[in-house]
């Protein structure tokens, strides 16, 4: 008597469980599809109303606004004081950040590993006004008179550190907003690069220990140039940040109209978001349509900032690789 092969699925199992396997897959996928498509719609929102608004800044005669007769003339100060204090910060946060990431990843015990990763990213839940209060408070008047003289006397051939204006007595200067800045972006940056070095094939760095390397070595060899795009990315992640923070900028700086270099001075750009959160409550008509087109400025800023950042995650690009 011929015996069919065994089936190895009960067709009974199949009758109920794959209708319910596939309504749970149509479930998920609208649910997700639903959930990005409105992050899209949001987006796409604010940049439509943040352009409706703008707009009658560029439609109107330039005598009905006050002040500057055009509007590049107004926002380039705010661009230039913008991108200038971001990149100060970047500069400080960035070595830091890579070292404390370094540290946590290859060299530091399990147990103050943890403990150090976990006050590095209490950082970040600390609002933006606190920042700007121990600024103002604490780290202003440090600053002044001890940091601030130093720089000039013994760096002051940079051009952003000597100059003939004098030091500002208050520490209300570019140079104090970078640096509270730069704590801020601190815990992007060493997260982001934390994660990437803890990712780095065990194969690379034991094949360097192999050649007789030594923990630098195999540091500089094979972790650094495999997680250089993932620093990359979380350095311009952290410019994102410091590009559009406010409340800390207003609180600290102590602004002018125009473009100054000196980050040790009381003449200090403003920055956009600074300056929204200032000239808003006091603004009415025109003003505030002129006040919307910055955001708006500062709204592609930030998106081309983040979409480059999103390009070098996925490009790859990575020592590596060659």
């Amino acid at each position: 008597m011929d015996e069919s092969p065994p089936s190895d699925t009960d067709p009974t199992d199949s009758a109920f469980d794959e209708p319910v396997g596939k309504a749970g897959d149509k479930v998920f996928f609208t649910l997700s599809f639903g959930a990005a498509a409105l992050i899209l719609v949001t987006l796409a929102a604010v940049a439509f109303f943040l352009f409706a608004q703008g707009l009658p800044t560029f439609t109107s005669a330039s005598t009905e606004l006050d002040g500057d007769a055009s509007f590049l003339s107004y926002v380039g100060p705010l661009v230039f004081g913008t991108v200038y204090i971001s990149c100060i910060a970047l500069l400080l946060a960035t070595p830091v950040a890579i070292a404390v990431a370094l540290y946590i990843s290859h060299y530091a015990p399990r147990r103050i590993a943890q403990t150090l990763g976990y006050f590095i990213d209490l950082l970040a839940a600390i609002p933006s006004v606190v920042y700007g209060l121990w600024g103002i408070l604490v780290l202003a008047p440090i600053m002044s008179e001890s940091m601030f003289p130093w720089l000039r006397d013994n760096v002051g051939f940079i051009p952003i550190f000597g100059s003939d204006v004098p030091i500002a007595q208050s520490g209300k200067t570019t140079f104090t907003v970078g640096v509270v800045l730069a704590v801020m972006v601190l815990p992007i940056i060493t997260a982001i690069s934390r994660e990437v070095f803890m990712q780095t094939p065990r194969l690379h760095e034991e094949a360097s220990l192999a050649l007789g390397a030594t923990r630098w070595e195999v540091i500089r060899q094979a972790v650094i140039p495999y997680g250089r795009s993932g620093v990359i990315s979380g350095a311009m992640l952290g410019l994102g940040r410091a590009l559009g923070e406010t409340m800390a900028v207003a609180i600290i700086l102590s602004p002018a109209r125009g473009y100054f270099w000196d980050v040790l001075t009381g003449q200090n750009s403003n920055t956009i978001a600074s300056n929204i959160a200032l000239q808003f409550p006091e603004s009415s008509g025109l003003e505030v349509n002129r006040l919307i087109a910055t955001g708006l400025v500062l709204f592609v800023l930030t998106f081309a900032v983040n979409a480059i950042a999103r390009r070098v995650a996925n490009s790859g690009f990575s020592g590596a690789d060659g």
